[in-house]
Parts: structure tokens; sequence; C-alpha cells
């Protein structure tokens, strides 16, 4: 008996959807933590997905704004503290 995997079609649009909400999804978690690491990681993921056209072109958006107002959110929250990270 040999297991094979189901055939499936694939059109290439599932990647840059997923892509697009996850730059939704860790732009708005970077606003509460790690907001370093995320905020560029959903900038560069809205941007390859937009790239590759998503049909999710206005959650890639979202993502990218929000990619951007998580380095904005560390600029300010740095330039209070004179520190590299914030907390509540």
């Amino acid at each position: 008996m040999q297991l094979t995997a189901p055939a499936t079609s694939h059109t290439g649009k599932r990647d840059p959807d997923g892509m697009a909400v996850a730059s939704f999804i860790l732009g708005l978690l970077g606003l509460l933590v790690l907001n370093v690491f995320l905020g560029p990681v959903a900038i560069v993921l809205a941007a390859v997905a937009l790239w590759r056209g998503t049909s999710r072109p206005a959650r890639a958006y979202l993502g990218l704004g929000l990619g951007v107002a998580d380095l904005l959110v560390l600029a300010a929250f740095m330039q209070a503290d004179n520190t590299i990270s914030w907390s509540f």
C-alpha cells in the first residue's frame, strides 16, 4: 500500500492572501508587543502580498499601515524613555 498526497490544484492566490492577513495580524499584535520585530515583518509581508497581486489589497494596506504605526509607536516611546524598549 502506497501513501500519496491528494492531488490539489494550486492557483497561487492563497499565498498572497495569507500574507496579507498575516501582515494585518502581525501589525496589530505589534502595537502591543515586540514592535521592533513585528513591525518590519508586517511591512515586508504586506509589500510582498501587494506585489504578488493579493485579492485582499485592503487587508495588505492595513498591515502595511499598522507595521509603520508599530515603528512610530516604538520611536515615540524610545524618545520618551530614552531606551530601546518600552512597557505599560
